[in-house]
């Protein structure tokens, strides 16, 4: 009986890559995705990045086994012709189904409750230091507390976003919306649109939000082509303001860290004020709005400005710690220009993080980020498990030849200033002339 299965080339497959028509193929088969990616609980820019090609070992990455059947509502009828799986994917497959059945990612540990505890304690002697304490020092502590406290609650935002940390979806929601918007006043909203670009895009200097930072700060000198980005849609113009300010990036790039929360809240706005759909908008708005009561009027019960500014800063300074963190992991790791590619995945995930060498009992202050390249292969799998995985990723990474740069935490913030010095020092030559924008001309104008 002659075989009426219907196949399609890759060269067919990689046409349907454009919005309104999105096509992706898992494990060989076609699935037409078109519809599906307004309402994609991991927003639409994954799907659109990745549409035209196979996406097998993102899916697995991304979603359990009870996703497998919503697929058939989406199937085209077409195979994709010739399909073929790497050694790297098989083996990278095999392992994450060994992690599944060992039970790896249903077991959370009890992180989350001693860290909501911790946040507890902050939050109550930040407010207690402030109302019953007449000292400049400890109003100083409390603005350090504060930003302790935002770090914490971010780590529970980022495990929340990736995983379910409590014991409903609901409660889940609940806990993402108090850590991400009350408590820090971060759009949780915003943040899972950002990272799910960043982890499926792990450093594309045109797709990965995490690595457009311009004007202040680039990592290659390939942002002086002015590329265009693709997570917010517009060209990163190289021009003499920025180039000015990217001269100096080495030197300013703690200084801004200690500030990056502003850049936070401003993205927030920008998206809940947006046309772009958000998921639960309304509790969005609602969340900001709580954390811009409490905080504006805690700051207020302080005894002078100069007092309030100087917690500001301190708060802002201390979190910014945790901005840090998250460069360390990829601005000294190998880049690309273009869309990811599905078939690489774990040699892409692999060759653009880095890992953080520490003890296990300074695993809260890293909050799971130390194993960046494990959070990154299995990015559902509970930071309580990253630690116990390591080893066997290590071995795959020898086993196929590919990087598992591991560093301290001294080497990796050495690493990055670094990267950031030679991107610097570059942007200073004048044999690569930059469009003069008009505050160029306003500047260098005489007569």
């Amino acid at each position: 009986m002659a075989d009426l299965t219907k196949y399609i080339p890759l060269e067919e497959l990689a046409k349907h890559n454009k919005p309104g028509d999105l096509w992706i193929s898992i494990q060989g088969k076609i699935y037409n995705v078109s519809d599906w990616a307004k309402d994609h609980p991991g927003g639409d820019l994954p799907l659109r990045s990745l549409a035209g090609q196979d996406v097998t070992d993102a899916f697995v990455a991304y979603h359990p086994g009870t996703a497998w059947q919503f697929l058939d509502r989406f199937f085209t009828g077409f195979y994709l012709k010739d399909y073929s799986v790497s050694e790297v994917s098989k083996d990278y497959r095999k392992l994450l189904y060994e992690f599944t059945k060992m039970g790896l990612f249903e077991k959370k540990g009890h992180g989350v409750m001693l860290t909501f505890v911790f946040i507890v304690v902050f939050f109550s002697l930040c407010v207690y230091g402030i109302l019953w304490s007449d000292s400049f020092w400890v109003h100083l502590a409390c603005g350090g507390l504060m930003g302790f406290l935002w770090i914490q609650s971010g780590w529970i935002g980022h495990d929340s976003g990736h995983y379910q940390v409590m014991s409903s979806r609901g409660y889940n929601r609940f806990v993402q919306v108090l850590t991400g918007n009350c408590l820090a006043g971060i759009s949780i909203g915003w943040w899972k649109r950002n990272h799910n670009a960043h982890h499926i895009a792990c450093n594309s200097l045109e797709f990965d939000p995490d690595l457009q930072h311009m004007p202040f700060f680039v990592v290659s000198s390939n942002f002086f082509k002015s590329l265009t980005s693709h997570y917010y849609g517009r060209k990163m113009n190289f021009d003499s303001v920025t180039r000015f300010l990217v001269s100096y990036q080495h030197w300013t790039f703690y200084p801004v860290m200690c500030l990056a929360r502003i850049n936070l809240f401003a993205q927030s706005f920008f998206l809940l004020l947006s046309k772009t759909k958000v998921p639960n908008r309304g509790q969005e708005i609602l969340g900001i709005s709580v954390f811009w009561i409490w905080y504006p009027l805690l700051v207020s019960l302080l005894p002078n400005w100069g007092e309030r500014v100087m917690f500001v800063i301190a708060s802002f300074s201390v979190t910014g710690i945790q901005h840090v963190q998250f460069t360390l992991n990829h601005f000294s790791s190998n880049v690309y220009v273009g869309p990811p590619c599905g078939n690489d995945w774990f040699e892409k995930q692999t060759k653009g993080s880095l890992n953080i060498v520490c003890a296990s009992w300074m695993d809260w202050f890293h909050g799971g980020l130390q194993f960046q390249i494990e959070h990154h292969l299995f990015p559902r799998l509970p930071r309580s498990q990253l630690r116990k995985v390591s080893p066997f990723v290590m071995e795959l990474c020898k086993k196929h030849n590919l990087p598992y740069a591991s560093v301290s935490f001294w080497k990796a913030n050495v690493l990055t200033v670094g990267t950031l010095r030679t991107a610097a020092l570059e942007a200073r030559d004048l044999a690569n002339p930059v469009p003069r924008n008009l505050l160029w001309e306003a500047v260098n104008t005489h007569g």
